[in-house]
């Protein structure tokens, strides 16, 4: 069975618009997603926020044919009420990160992926942040 990994809202824009420096990292981990050795998962939340950036970038028709195209290959998780009420009880600050850390603990997801230095630091053992360099040098076959 594949790794599975959710991304952080910024991991996917910046896939998608290709705006950052890791660029090459995160290229790395989609393409691992494309060969299944990663099973990614995202939240409605992450889409919907997504959308809303994309939205601004390229406008609504694109914004949804570039959403759509990456719903092939990333399945969309969601949170129950006793998901955010723990996500909304948890030790972590940012209530999106919240959600997102509870809902992948829900699914069993294997590990997240953000550059949020808060959020890797807020990780509990059982389901590790990772930084997108750290995740490829451990987990990516070059």
């Amino acid at each position: 069975m594949a790794f599975k990994i959710m991304l952080d809202t910024n991991i996917i824009l910046d896939l998608i618009l290709q705006r950052s420096n890791d660029y090459l990292d995160l290229r790395k981990i989609y393409n691992g997603i494309i060969a299944g050795d990663f099973r990614c998962y995202t939240t409605s939340i992450i889409v919907q926020t997504s959308s809303y950036w994309l939205t601004k970038e390229k406008g609504p028709l694109q914004a949804k044919q570039i959403l759509l195209a990456l719903l092939n290959d990333i399945d969309v998780l969601e949170a129950s009420h006793e998901v955010v009420v723990n996500a909304l009880q948890s030790n972590i600050n940012d209530i999106e990160d919240a959600m997102l850390y509870y809902t992948a603990v829900h699914h069993k997801i294997d590990t997240l992926i953000s550059r949020d230095k808060n959020f890797i630091k807020s990780a509990l053992p059982n389901l590790p942040v990772y930084h997108p360099a750290d995740f490829v040098r451990k987990y990516v076959n070059q």
